[in-house]
């Protein structure tokens, strides 16, 4: 099973230019959910936990400028990025945009190659092993294309899981990880395992990561999680 893949949760209440969205969103590989108000978008954040969210500005009800202000307020919601889609050309607005925590804002009629591309950059910060770009946290260094990781010059043997486990912990870097938040990104959404799986698999990792000697770089945080680091 190879790293999961990014997941966009788009905000758009428009079913034309939320479909165009959606397809070349998955044309080019990611997962995509979708919301068409404020208080839906809210709901699926949770619910999905995703990557990155294209987020339309005018939306009944709720506002896409609120629902920003929203996801940004604390939590998981400050490290997702934001794209915010707008009408709106103003420099003010734009400035309006950005101030509310949005990472890009990007004005209607837009390029979707262009917007695509900016989708690219985001999660390449963020979730860099999906798009395949080599991580380096400390003395570890991953290899997502040759499926490698080293530890100094030795290279680690890990297995299918403990690989995806120790991914999703080097591009998180010091950032506690539940469970929960686990299981999604290294067994997916849609399979069931039990939770305690994931202590089982955090040892075997960390049996990996010290076998020559080093220190255990994976914290527990009792009644959180695992972060590395």
């Amino acid at each position: 099973m190879p790293v999961a893949t990014p997941r966009v949760l788009i905000v758009e209440d428009v079913a034309s230019q939320r479909d165009i969205l959606a397809y070349n969103l998955e044309a080019e590989g990611y997962a995509v959910s979708h919301a068409e108000t404020g208080d839906e978008a809210m709901e699926m954040f949770r619910e999905v936990d995703p990557d990155l969210v294209v987020l339309d500005w005018m939306l009944p009800g709720v506002s896409g400028i609120e629902i920003c202000r929203q996801l940004k307020r604390a939590g998981r919601g400050r490290d997702v990025p934001v794209i915010m889609l707008s009408a709106r050309t103003e420099e003010q607005d734009r400035v309006r945009g950005l101030e509310t925590g949005a990472d890009d804002y990007v004005t209607k009629p837009y390029s979707v190659a262009e917007l695509m591309a900016r989708v690219r950059a985001h999660l390449r910060r963020t979730r860099p092993a999906a798009v395949g770009a080599r991580l380096e946290v400390g003395d570890l260094t991953l290899d997502p294309e040759g499926h490698r990781a080293y530890r100094g010059e030795a290279e680690l043997k890990l297995g299918p899981t403990e690989f995806r486990l120790l991914t999703t912990l080097m591009e998180t870097p010091g950032r506690v990880l539940s469970r929960d938040q686990l299981l999604d990104r290294v067994w997916g959404r849609d399979i069931y395992v039990d939770s305690r799986t994931v202590d089982v698999h955090v040892g075997r990792l960390r049996k990996a990561l010290t076998a020559h000697g080093h220190d255990d770089p994976i914290r527990t945080v009792r009644g959180s999680g695992y972060a590395l680091g």
